[in-house]
């Protein structure tokens, strides 16, 4: 939750290769996670929810009440009464309302709507979806890929649900959203893709954008920052951040550790920024899980290797439920890295909890990684 708090919400995506992307990210910055432990804080205790904040997200529960304006443009958007999404949705909620939690499944309905990118969709699934856009219904609980949904009345605590708006005036909120979206990039882009700002109402062109950054500057809340080597572009940081930033650029003043390696998820708020990336990083990353298979430079569902304040590497795990293994079919050292004691002692280690974290009970390298001798030697696997 300390984790959730301080960078506002973690994107969802339900593709679940070796976990999916929030349990990836919560593995690569909480000590011993385990998916139960998201499953419980979501599902049991109902800390977390998904809604949406830039695209489908993990957000807190105690954030309900400042998405009220999402919440009214969705209905707003999608609510009028003729489409035949909102003519089933009486009969869905009534369902759901008798029945308790129901999956799109539990409904019987045949009739199929046109959905997102042209494909068809059976219209209980469309209505489920709307619904929950709307905040009338909400994720009860998953099994494996299947959504359960619930009245977000029966799921949220009454004094949530009744909160008022905390920002009552469009200037309160789109400030409240833009320091959040800031500790959601960690370093946020005054320009560039509009994706990084996306679902901040209020914001969505240039100069509204630049509107609100100048007002929180000029307050204090962020503080502008330029990156050497990074010509011609401007980047914010919350100013409750700018002490672990100093303390980064003069190691005399952070505390000694060892540098420690770990897999990055695919949608990393770390990530988020692709152009970021390569100027700070010098790392061209894509997540090709969309592209033809021709078409790959590396693979399926490939993972950024850290290491310290370096990408060292790319790996591409495949995990085998029935037989618990993890498997490490592919792996591509960045140009320029050499793996000496101390990576390969990281990377031991990064392997052994990433492991832990998919409960594998054995860690194999495919017939093409295993021909790499460093890596092999590194891991100390066989193939």
């Amino acid at each position: 939750m300390d984790l959730f708090r301080h960078i506002g919400c973690i994107q969802f995506d339900p593709i679940d290769i070796v976990g999916r992307n929030p349990d990836l990210v919560l593995q690569s910055r909480v000590a011993g996670y385990r998916p139960s432990l998201l499953e419980k804080l979501m599902y049991n205790e109902r800390r977390l929810y998904v809604g949406w904040d830039k695209m489908a997200a993990i957000v807190q529960s105690a954030h309900w009440p400042s998405f009220a304006r999402h919440r009214a443009l969705m209905v707003k958007q999608h609510g009028k009464p003729e489409t035949p999404e909102m003519k089933l949705a009486p009969f869905v909620l009534e369902e759901i309302r008798k029945r308790g939690p129901l999956s799109s499944r539990d409904i019987e309905h045949d009739a199929t709507v046109d959905w997102w990118w042209g494909r068809k969709k059976r219209l209980v699934g469309a209505s489920l979806e709307i619904l929950s856009a709307m905040g009338i219904v909400l994720v009860h609980h998953r099994a494996r890929s299947i959504r359960y949904f619930d009245l977000a009345e029966r799921i949220l605590p009454r004094e949530i649900l009744e909160a008022p708006d905390p920002h009552p005036a469009d200037e309160d909120y789109q400030d409240w959203h833009v320091v959040r979206r800031i500790g959601s990039l960690g370093l946020a882009p005054a320009s560039g893709a509009p994706e990084y700002w996306w679902a901040i109402m209020g914001v969505k062109g240039t100069a509204a954008r630049a509107a609100v950054l100048t007002r929180l500057a000029e307050r204090g809340d962020v503080v502008p920052v330029a990156v050497d080597g990074v010509p011609k572009r401007l980047f914010f940081v919350r100013a409750v951040d700018l002490p672990t930033l100093e303390a980064a650029g003069e190691p005399s003043k952070a505390p000694a550790a060892t540098a420690s390696a770990t897999f990055i998820a695919p949608l990393d708020n770390l990530t988020w920024d692709r152009e970021l990336l390569r100027q700070v990083f010098d790392f061209d990353y894509c997540w090709e899980i969309y592209k033809p298979k021709e078409k790959r430079a590396y693979g399926y569902y490939v993972l950024p290797v850290l290491y310290g304040d370096r990408f060292i590497a790319r790996v591409e795990p495949v995990f085998d439920k029935k037989r618990r293994v993890l498997t490490l079919s592919g792996w591509w050292w960045e140009k320029g890295v050499r793996p000496n004691a101390a990576i390969r002692d990281a990377l031991r280690t990064c392997v052994a909890e990433f492991a832990a974290y998919l409960g594998a009970d054995s860690v194999r390298l495919s017939d093409t990684v295993v021909e790499d001798k460093r890596l092999r030697s590194a891991l100390d696997v066989e193939g």
